[in-house]
This record gives structure tokens, C-alpha cells and sequence, in this order.
């Protein structure tokens, strides 16, 4: 968020330096934009998704989800940044407090939908991780984008970070359920963890061979 948004957000927020308390009025306040941005995005993505199915008769999307992150998990990843837990820090540092996850079929699509999403007017791409291309160790894969989102309000119109996360069907199944493995089993072992692994390479051979077939 720039500085001259943040300038607009004191005026919600009486002292963006204080702790951050997500049991008050400020933080709900903060909340208000990330919503706004979220919905903003999301009512682009669907425009895309519906564009492709009535004009091109493809489902270039398969389904779109959306979430602000819970106030305990801010906490919690503002802690394992090691940053100071105040209002500034949270906007500043935390990049995935709106999120939003685009679902496709093939893995070709995925960067076809990067393309179009870096076409939409006045966002701002502001970093790029292609888990698709390089995995992490873990298995992970999908392709993340941290935009900026235009916010139009009476007065002005401000930029808010979002993360997209754009994914193939399979690679979804993987991530939700490694997920709940994991949030679920704190001290998962190591061997559960390289069937995981595994089974994330058979994930990629799954979408490999998909855009064979639709070839």
C-alpha cells in the first residue's frame, strides 16, 4: 500500500503506529478494505470466467474462492515474521490478508489466466512466485501474484494488496488436503511427508498428460 494511501487510512485509523488489537473498532476498519479490494477482484475474475464460457464456449475457470485471512492467523505469520504487531506492520508486511484463489483445468491455462489478469485495468502486479514451473520441497504448486487493487471511495481511490493463487483442479486436491494433514498433525513424519511429495509428482504428470489429451 502506498504512502499516500496510508495517509487516507489514518483518517479510519487514529494512529496506525499503535498495537494491533483485532478485537477493536480499527481493525475492523482495516478489514473493510481488504474486503473492498477483494470484491473488486473477484468481480473481475468472474467477468474472465464468464466471458470464456459464453463467448468462446471454454471454461477457462473452473471455480473461484475468496477469503480474508482470520484475525489469529495475521497474528500468528506477524509473528513468525518477527515484525512489531501494529496497524502499520500489518499493512506494510503481511501481503495475503485478502486472498483469492482461481481453479482451471489445465495447467496451460494457469499462465493464460496470469496473462489476462496482468491485462485488468489499473492493478498493479507487484511480485510473482511460479510454483508451477519450480515446485517448492514440499510438493507445492501453483502460481502466486501479489496485486494491488484500485479502491474507489468518496473521497479518493486507494491501492490494497491481494494474493492470487492460480491452480489446476489436481493441484488444489493436493494443496487442500496436504493442508489438512499438516494443520492437523503438527509433527508430521518424515515419511508421510515424502508420500506427499510423491503423490505431488503424480499430480504433475496428471496435468501433463490432460494437455496431451486435449491436444
Amino acid at each position: 500500500m502506498r504512502k499516500n494511501d496510508l495517509a487516507i487510512i489514518e483518517n479510519f485509523l487514529e494512529n496506525k503506529d499503535e498495537a494491533l488489537d483485532i478485537k477493536e473498532e480499527p481493525f475492523e476498519k482495516l478489514m473493510f478494505f481488504y474486503n473492498s479490494a477483494l470484491s473488486q477482484l473477484e468481480t473481475q475474475l468472474n467477468i474472465i470466467k464468464n466471458e470464456f464460457q459464453i463467448m468462446y464456449n471454454y471454461d477457462l475457470i473452473d471455480h473461484i474462492n475468496s477469503r480474508i485471512k482470520e484475525p489469529k492467523s495475521i497474528i500468528k505469520k506477524m509473528e513468525k515474521k518477527k515484525c512489531e504487531k501494529t496497524y502499520l506492520n500489518l499493512i506494510e508486511k503481511i501481503n495475503d490478508v485478502a486472498g483469492i484463489r482461481v481453479v482451471c483445468t489445465l495447467k496451460d491455462d494457469i499462465f493464460l489466466i496470469k496473462d489476462l489478469i496482468k491485462q485488468l485495468p489499473d492493478i498493479h502486479i507487484l511480485r510473482e512466485k511460479d510454483y508451477v514451473t519450480n515446485p517448492k520441497k514440499s510438493g507445492y504448486s501453483s502460481y502466486h501474484i501479489i496485486v494491488e487493487i484500485p479502491v474507489k471511495l468518496t473521497q479518493k481511490t486507494i491501492y490494497v494488496k491481494c494474493e492470487i493463487q492460480i491452480r489446476t483442479l489436481a493441484m488444489d486436491f493436493w494443496s487442500s488436503f496436504e493442508h489438512k494433514v499438516k494443520y492437523k498433525n503438527k509433527d508430521v513424519d518424515k515419511k508421510i511427508s515424502k508420500e506427499l511429495v510423491a503423490y505431488a509428482k503424480v499430480v504433475n504428470k496428471f496435468d501433463n498428460r490432460m494437455i496431451s489429451i486435449k491436444k
